[in-house]
């Protein structure tokens, strides 16, 4: 069974920068994806950033070009670099994965969930 659990959150001010880090647990195989979602009370959780087996990564619009997923296969560790963040930025982020190909998909279509981590951007 695969287990996440993300690190890193915290409250800094609009412009300021946050990494989030998701440790992998367990053992995966084949073709897998892995991403960051984020959610706020009272509306869906949305897609953030995914990355393939392959290093294939995509992006929200609304992060693209501030935001950069990458992995360490060694580490077994998935991070989440949050450059010029701003307060709509402020969410609960989670880190998931899945079997698969083709990453920035639901969050219905992940199966393994962190716990999520709180990031706070004060304006």
């Amino acid at each position: 069974q695969v287990q996440l659990v993300e690190s890193g959150g915290g409250s800094v001010q609009a412009g300021g920068s946050l990494r989030l880090s998701c440790a992998l647990y367990g053992y995966v195989y084949g073709s897998y994806c892995m991403g960051w979602f984020r959610q706020v009370p009272g509306k869906e959780r949305e897609g953030v950033a995914a990355i393939d087996s392959d290093g294939t990564t995509n992006y929200a619009d609304s992060v693209k070009g501030r935001f950069t997923i990458s992995k360490d296969n060694a580490k077994n560790t998935l991070y989440l670099q949050m450059n010029s963040l701003k307060p709509e930025d402020t969410a609960m982020y989670y880190c998931a994965a899945r079997y698969g190909y083709d990453c920035y998909s639901g969050s219905w279509t992940y199966n393994y969930w962190g716990q999520g981590t709180q990031v706070t951007v004060s304006s």
